[in-house]
């Protein structure tokens, strides 16, 4: 073939040469572990800035770490906003635009509450900067996973979508992972005292110089849309060509509702299996604390690395059979595989390990199928709030329903909880085409 016409060929639409798929990759991966260091940072320092910002209440000690979990939350509902706002920037300006803006507010939010002055300098102005931090973060986290999911979906090569996909979870585990060594590290370190003072504020100034070199990583990232192919990058629209805010969801209310489907049952056995099940075990077996977070961590390192075996088998099979294996999988076995939770190391790792295995059927393919169930034009947003919303409602309150159910005395009854979340995502599941197959939607 001669010099200049593979040269052509090379090319994509528009004269534009197609991005390195490992520079994309990373810029979407490494980013993505950045944002979630940062967001996962602010649970596992907890305890040591609490009584700095919050003021105790009378005879309560926990006042103020209940206080600092209720700004925890306030985060959390704020992530179908971003999903919205930053899934709307993705599709108006382009995905790149969106994943700088993300991670600029995320790196801001961590700045932010590594500067929280405290509550016997300041008294209410150190709670206020703590929110309004939390609520740029959550911001934030929300619009990462619509912009990065489209991202690296449409970064995908032929027959690879799935692949790409099942970075999503290996990067937010690389990010948990990274925010719990750096915590184990610094109490390692330093006195309580020293921790209590100005220690948990490093990890926070740590993860704004993260943002910074995640900043860097994705300036130099190609935009994926695929009207940028057809005209050339950097990618906007004419105001008259941009899509509404809600148009998503006012032109497409099945494909919306089908992703809150399809998010149900995965986000709460996700949270469950990888956030709450150390804290399910000493609640309900007296699992011994600090086993419990070394078999949460050795299981998510497990977990990490069955993500792109799951993403290339979805490749090869198609994405239903996992979501259906995922989904039924739960549904028959999260009551008695939570039922074998006792006082064992190894016990407890088993049932964690099993638990990912399951689990890896949703998140190895998530971002692939919500991705290919909207149009480009609407795809970031489509994606990005009843995502988040579906994530908020049931993800991020597994946890605290679960610690509901056992002071209300019905302690088992939370299994059962997990179980029908996933038995009405498997119902969704048996209504949706194969997808792996097909183009993605221009």
């Amino acid at each position: 073939m001669p010099n200049a016409e593979r040269i052509a060929k090379d090319r994509a639409p528009g004269g534009v040469r197609p991005p390195s798929r490992v520079r994309q990759l990373a810029a979407a991966s490494i980013g993505n572990a950045v944002e979630w260091y940062d967001w996962y940072a602010y649970s596992f320092l907890a305890v040591y800035f609490a009584e700095q910002v919050f003021p105790k209440g009378a005879g309560n000690s926990l006042v103020p770490l209940l206080s600092t979990f209720a700004v925890f939350a306030v985060g959390f509902f704020m992530r179908p906003v971003g999903g919205l706002l930053m899934g709307a920037i993705a599709d108006r300006r382009g995905r790149r635009t969106a994943l700088t803006l993300t991670i600029l507010l995320m790196g801001g939010g961590s700045l932010l509450v590594a500067l929280t002055p405290t509550y016997a300098a300041t008294g209410l102005l150190a709670p206020l900067v703590l929110v309004l931090a939390r609520l740029v973060q959550g911001l934030s986290v929300g619009g990462e996973f619509a912009a990065s999911t489209t991202f690296l979906v449409e970064s995908a090569g032929p027959g690879r979508r799935g692949l790409f996909s099942s970075f999503q979870y290996v990067s937010t585990t690389a990010g948990q992972l990274l925010a719990s060594a750096t915590a184990a590290l610094l109490a390692a370190l330093l006195t309580e005292q020293q921790m209590g003072q100005w220690g948990w504020r490093v990890a926070f100034l740590f993860g704004a110089l993260l943002s910074l070199l995640g900043l860097w990583i994705r300036r130099g990232a190609q935009e994926t849309h695929p009207r940028a192919l057809d005209a050339g990058t950097p990618y906007t629209q004419r105001p008259a060509d941009r899509p509404g805010l809600f148009e998503a969801l006012r032109r497409h209310p099945r494909q919306s509702l089908l992703i809150c489907g399809i998010t149900a049952g995965g986000t709460i056995a996700y949270y469950t299996w990888t956030t709450y099940l150390p804290t399910y075990a000493q609640v309900n077996a007296g699992f011994d604390k600090g086993e419990a977070l070394t078999v949460g961590t050795l299981s998510l390192v497990f977990f990490a690395l069955l993500q792109p075996l799951g993403g290339l088998l979805s490749d090869r099979i198609g994405r239903k059979p996992l979501l259906l294996g995922f989904s039924l999988g739960f549904a028959v076995l999260a009551v008695p595989l939570l039922h074998l939770v006792t006082d064992s190391f190894v016990s407890l790792l088993l049932v964690q390990c099993a638990g990912m295995v399951l689990l890896t059927g949703y998140t190895a393919v998530a971002a692939a199928v919500n991705a290919e169930v909207f149009p480009a034009r609407v795809r970031a947003a489509g994606i990005g709030f009843p995502y988040s919303l579906t994530v908020a409602l049931f993800g991020g309150t597994a946890p605290y329903v679960g610690t509901w159910f056992k002071q209300a005395g019905h302690g088992d009854l939370f299994p059962w909880y997990v179980a029908a979340l996933c038995l009405v995502s498997f119902l969704v599941y048996l209504t949706l085409p194969e997808t792996s197959r097909r183009e993605l939607e221009k």
